[in-house]
């Protein structure tokens, strides 16, 4: 089952970008070959934006097709509907089509409402009562500022920015991986003879990494990378390449990190962090590479695994960051948490987007994968927006030790647009066209619509309960009418 086409508003985006060129409404009507009215009415989000005009817009304004799409819309509006589920508003009359229009006319107001709403949660946290027995909250520093985002979450924001997808980082470690050979034999070892040979640093086994909570160190006096012993070959190898490009690449993590507007210290260091993360996965799967060899296999996830020697994770994170410019693969989304649905990452190339200020819907098969460990579960699916997905998740992570080891529990989601699904060999099998085959998944139940679902487990925010005790419905909380 395909989705229709969705009709693209842009109105907003293409007036602040004739204002930006200081470019009259007619002016730009007669360069596109349209009428002033006609633009006009583009403009006022009367009329959907052609796809025709839009290779037209993208050479005016020297802007990529990805500016006029409405993902970041999309997003907005679904952020927008969370927040005003808080009990702080008073939702009574709100409407869905008010907060799209709000989107539309006033993109930036609305991204600083939401900066604002993120600001009060930390305040909110900060000055919590503290359970008893632990120890008081440290009062708020004088130079904290009263709308602070916290810094992971300004680095989440920029990553999604950039669609998961850093150029520069990307086609250095592609050539990195040419010039290692890192495909002339075993990764973990091409890439110890090369720290070693260019280097002179060793790579050694410690026994008490783990005992102190580490995966890896490096002494760089001792001129050695220790590596915890309880870390699959895998991971070891993306340790290893973690480190080469803190090594010989920390000049450009600085210049892509300065192009971005993070600005706080903390940000931008967990920024680099992330980018050396992103670096090592680009080495072990460069992009050409792993983008021609997951086409050919269907985007299978343990081929892909066994031909570039990586885990199921590394796999899907990298199929996550398929945005290269004139070569892009299929637009997914990745997501990554623990068993209590703790969001640990969070990325999308397409119009999904998690719940940022609620949990998500136990509906997901993220969830169902807890219940299988290392066994894929494939769904379809369909967000409240009406977009319909085909999601893949799976558990990852170690497995224990001893008895008294207590790993992680953690399992990873990729999905893609239905349009998409003939590409994946998860497809194979499924009835793409019965919509009995579509779960119905929604961004945590407050701020979700669907009233007759049998997982509600709080009432719909903005509408009053249903109290009469003569009756019960599918769902403890039913909406009045």
């Amino acid at each position: 089952m395909r989705k229709a086409a969705t009709k693209t508003f842009t109105g907003s985006r293409i007036r602040h970008q004739r204002n930006r060129v200081s470019m009259t409404q007619s002016a730009l009507a007669l360069r596109l070959g349209i009428s002033a009215s006609y633009l006009n009415q583009i403009e006022h989000d009367i009329r959907p934006l052609p796809l025709p005009l839009l290779g037209a817009l993208c050479d005016i304004f020297s802007v990529g097709a990805d500016y006029f799409s409405d993902t970041e819309e999309t997003r907005g509006i679904q952020a927008l509907r969370e927040i005003l589920t808080d009990p702080v508003f008073d939702t009574d009359g709100i409407r869905l089509d008010s907060i799209q229009a709000a989107m539309r006319a006033a993109p930036d107001l609305c991204a600083q409402f939401v900066r604002l709403y993120r600001a009060y949660l930390l305040r909110q946290e900060h000055t919590a009562a503290p359970l008893v027995g632990a120890a008081a909250p440290s009062p708020a520093r004088q130079d904290d500022a009263p709308d602070r985002v916290e810094p992971y979450e300004a680095v989440n924001d920029w990553v999604q920015l950039q669609r998961n997808y850093f150029d520069e980082v990307d086609r250095t470690a592609e050539r990195q991986f040419e010039m290692i050979r890192l495909d002339e034999g075993s990764p973990r070892e091409q890439l110890t003879r090369y720290l070693l040979d260019h280097h002179g640093i060793r790579t050694e086994t410690d026994l008490s990494l783990g005992q102190r909570g580490l995966m890896w160190r490096m002494d760089r006096r001792a001129r050695t990378i220790f590596l915890s012993r309880i870390l699959p070959a895998e991971s070891s190898t993306f340790w290893m390449a973690q480190a080469l490009g803190q090594i010989e690449h920390q000049a450009v993590f600085a210049r892509t990190i300065r192009r971005s507007r993070l600005r706080e210290s903390e940000a931008r260091g967990l920024a680099r962090v992330y980018l050396t993360n992103y670096f090592a996965g680009a080495l072990l799967l460069p992009y050409e590479r792993f983008r021609i060899t997951a086409h050919e296999v269907r985007h299978d996830l343990e081929r892909l695994q066994r031909h570039f020697g990586v885990s199921f994770e590394q796999a899907c994170h990298r199929l996550s960051t398929m945005q290269r410019p004139g070569s892009e693969g299929i637009p997914f989304y990745f997501l990554k948490t623990d068993i209590a649905g703790n969001i640990l990452k969070s990325f999308s190339a397409n119009r999904f987007t998690q719940s940022r200020f609620g949990g998500p819907c136990p509906l997901w098969n993220i969830f169902r994968a807890f219940s299988t460990p290392q066994q894929v579960q494939v769904q379809l699916s369909q967000t409240t927006d009406g977009a319909l997905y085909l999601n893949i998740a799976r558990t990852v992570g170690r497995s224990s030790i001893s008895y008294l080891d207590r790993p992680r529990l953690t399992a990873v989601v990729l999905g893609c647009s239905i349009a998409d699904a003939e590409h994946l060999v998860y497809s194979a099998g499924l009835d793409l066209n019965d919509p009995r085959m579509i779960i119905p998944i929604g961004p945590g139940c407050r701020a979700c619509t669907r009233e007759n679902c049998h997982h509600r487990a709080l009432p719909m925010v903005g509408h009053r309960v249903d109290v009469n005790n003569e009756g019960r419905g599918i769902a403890p909380y039913r909406t009045a009418l």
